[in-house]
């Protein structure tokens, strides 16, 4: 079913190492370009959350929004990373030996906020990890649903401009032959003037052809927007494809009524190729 590109979710979890919400803003764009806001606790976690969104979104530009709040008296005890910490220590080292400036008047406090020096006990960090990863996928969940809804009203939308299209073909093809009967006294006029040869039948068919396009392209509309593969690159080629039409239709027609019912497709094309741009 056709998704819309558009799409809002929100989630919060709560448990004894505190409180985390996420939330997840969609918007509509050619490719997938996915954009994360994290807490320093969860930076490590971005790669996975990305290939979670990936897996479930093909296109749009996505924010992801988490944050984290510790609960207050919570037991959870901080150790530092060693590791962590000789790598800042040296590098403190080295820019200390550049300024030619006393390592010792580096502050210990600012050397723990460094990201990744203080850190909670193991326990705790997987406890959170694993609440991370289960309210992102609550909330993806939950903005996948919210594109499929808007691409319901979508295709809804769109169902309703294709017969609406579909009904000014069936008007162009029932004045036809008053057309056809216009266009071959007007051809035969000229022809009178001319000595070159023409081909009358081909250009009194040149319209039911015309016709027939708009035909089979309305039909692939409908056909594109009820499948189950994203369905956004091929509508938008063939709102171009029907907009030709039409105003190949509106230029040959040599008709009053004929060129104010293409003028009406082709309002009805735009507003659909407006709508087309938010299709996944």
């Amino acid at each position: 079913m056709i998704a819309s590109m558009t799409g809002f979710a929100r989630r919060e979890t709560t448990g004894e190492w505190g409180t985390l919400v996420c939330e997840l803003r969609s918007v509509n764009h050619r490719f997938l370009e996915a954009g994360f806001r994290l807490p320093d606790e969860l930076r490590a976690a971005e790669g996975e959350l990305r290939a979670r969104l990936t897996r479930q979104l093909r296109r749009g530009k996505v924010d992801c929004t988490l944050s984290y709040r510790r609960s207050q008296g919570a037991g959870s005890a901080l150790e530092v990373d060693t590791v962590a910490l000789e790598r800042v220590l040296a590098a403190v080292h080295v820019v200390a030996r550049t300024l030619r400036e006393p390592a010792a008047a580096v502050n210990a406090v600012d050397v723990l906020r460094w990201p990744g020096v203080l850190r909670e006990d193991g326990g705790s960090g997987e406890q959170l990890l694993a609440a991370t990863y289960a309210v992102f996928g609550a909330t993806l969940e939950e903005l996948v649903a919210a594109r499929a809804r808007e691409g319901a009203r979508l295709r809804e939308l769109l169902e309703q401009r294709c017969t609406g299209l579909e009904a000014l073909v069936a008007q162009v093809r029932a004045r036809l032959p008053e057309v056809q009967a216009r266009m071959r006294v007007r051809l035969n006029e000229r022809l009178a003037e001319l000595t070159a040869g023409v081909d009358p039948e081909r250009l009194e068919q040149e319209l039911a052809l015309l016709l027939q396009r708009l035909d089979g392209h309305i039909s692939e509309v409908r056909r594109v927007i009820g499948a189950s593969e994203p369905a956004g690159r091929r509508l938008d080629f063939l709102m171009q494809e029907l907009n030709r039409e039409a105003n190949t239709l509106s230029s040959k027609s040599q008709d009053l009524e004929t060129t104010r019912s293409a003028v009406d497709m082709k309002v009805l094309i735009e507003q659909m190729r407006e709508q087309v741009q938010n299709a996944e």
